[in-house]
């Protein structure tokens, strides 16, 4: 395979590497900047420690950088609101409007202007707006791929599912018509559109007209996510983990907190939940004060210490789209796991054999208890599945699937068949 120069569109720099997003894309990136020429396009982080660290992070790599001066507005505040009511005149779903900047599409054009490249990689759908602004028509003479991390329109939907108010449901749904709008552009436009799942790439295929789409599945670090022998199980210790600044993270939070963990805490009242993330909003911290069985943890450098001592990860996701990170590296770790459907959904786990599956608080209630009264079964259970997940979702062989995939779509006629690649290493 011969080095490309690849342009990398994304929302910011990849590092530190602590929301799921955040993981998949430096993970990748790290394992192929030393086979291929990246300059890597991104907001400036809000957090000046993290900008300082991203960019050095990405140099030690080898990676170039273009970094955009300013940094995307808070997703808070009467500002964000003002914005929100703004996009009501829009045609694009308000993150698209929102990250395509000016002075990001004009660095993106003179870049194409002093540069050859050899294909430009959106690692956020939204970002494919940007190089059609940047080229406009010219954009069909390009290669260029889209990784789709969530199908967004899928996600708007099931947001619609769960709002309760009336006027909520009304914007959710104006947004799932525009992104449904722009994923069709977005997906049937681009040289290759990139699923993380053949769940997700069946849609974008039969949903939004792709007559090609690729997946390249969610990872773990097999050399990092392992068992830790020496740490001593918690067998009521339950353990919530994901980003506390995204609303369907921040939607199963509520949920266990309100219709599920109650009821487990008066059938075991040794139960108790830490929920560890980045980034939780006031009412989180407030609420988490006021539960005396739940431990707030935020913004920690490494979860691996949470994940051995705890008896169980739940992931009461009721809206997704993607694959869950959180899911390989807990099962990686020999943590048991307990999800929704929707949680579980994309990877190559079955319920009863992998994990417990439940949908709905009292479902998802007996499973934990289950999980409580058979702790050596369910750990039994995710060691076996540990084992698989280190064969089948290793980045290193992920990410020699996503140099095929460049490979294929930089230089191959499109007549040709989309690369295989074996799920084991």
């Amino acid at each position: 395979m011969r080095p490309l120069h690849v342009a990398i569109l994304d929302e910011e720099l990849p590092y530190p590497p602590t929301s799921g997003k955040r993981i998949r894309t430096y993970e990748l990136l790290r394992r192929l900047a030393d086979r291929h020429r990246l300059t890597l396009f991104a907001h400036r982080h809000a957090d000046a420690s993290e900008a300082v660290a991203a960019e050095e992070a990405f140099r030690r790599l080898g990676v170039r950088t273009v970094v955009l001066p300013r940094p995307l507005p808070p997703k808070s505040g009467p500002g964000f609101y003002a914005r929100l009511a703004g996009n009501l005149l829009s045609p694009l779903p308000y993150s698209v409007a929102l990250h395509a900047t000016p002075a990001y599409i004009a660095a993106v054009r003179d870049y194409a202007q002093r540069h050859a490249v050899d294909l430009w990689h959106c690692e956020w759908t939204p970002y494919a707006h940007i190089l059609r602004v940047a080229f406009g028509p010219q954009l069909t003479q390009l290669r260029w791929t889209v990784m789709a991390h969530n199908v967004e329109s899928l996600l708007w939907q099931r947001y619609a599912l769960v709002e309760p108010q009336a006027w909520k449901r009304w914007y959710i749904r104006r947004q799932q018509s525009k992104y449904h709008r722009f994923e069709r552009w977005a997906y049937s436009q681009a040289t290759l559109p990139i699923a993380v799942s053949d769940t997700d790439a069946r849609l974008i295929r039969e949903e939004y007209g792709a007559q090609r789409v690729a997946v390249v599945e969610n990872g773990v670090d097999e050399t990092v996510f392992r068992p830790q022998r020496d740490v001593e199980r918690e067998p009521y210790h339950l353990l919530f983990l994901g980003s506390l600044d995204w609303r369907p993270n921040l939607d199963a939070v509520a949920w266990l907190l309100e219709d599920i963990l109650p009821a487990v805490v008066a059938a075991q009242p040794r139960t108790r939940l830490s929920i560890v993330g980045r980034r939780p909003p006031a009412w989180l911290r407030q609420r988490c004060r006021q539960v005396p069985y739940v431990q707030l943890v935020a913004d920690v450098p490494d979860v691996r210490p949470f994940l051995a001592r705890c008896g169980l990860l739940v992931v009461p996701l009721r809206v997704g789209g993607g694959t869950r990170l959180k899911i390989l590296e807990a099962l990686s770790c020999g943590t048991p796991v307990v999800s929704t459907t929707i949680g579980a959904e994309g990877l190559d786990l079955h319920a009863g054999e992998d994990l417990l599956l439940a949908d709905d608080p009292d479902s998802f209630t007996a499973a934990i208890l289950e999980a409580f009264r058979r702790p050596l079964d369910l750990q039994d259970m995710a060691a076996t599945a540990g084992d698989k997940i280190r064969r089948r979702y290793s980045w290193t062989v992920l990410a020699r699937r996503l140099d095929a995939l460049w490979q294929w779509a930089a230089h191959r006629p499109l007549s040709t068949p989309v690369p295989e690649l074996s799920h084991h290493v």
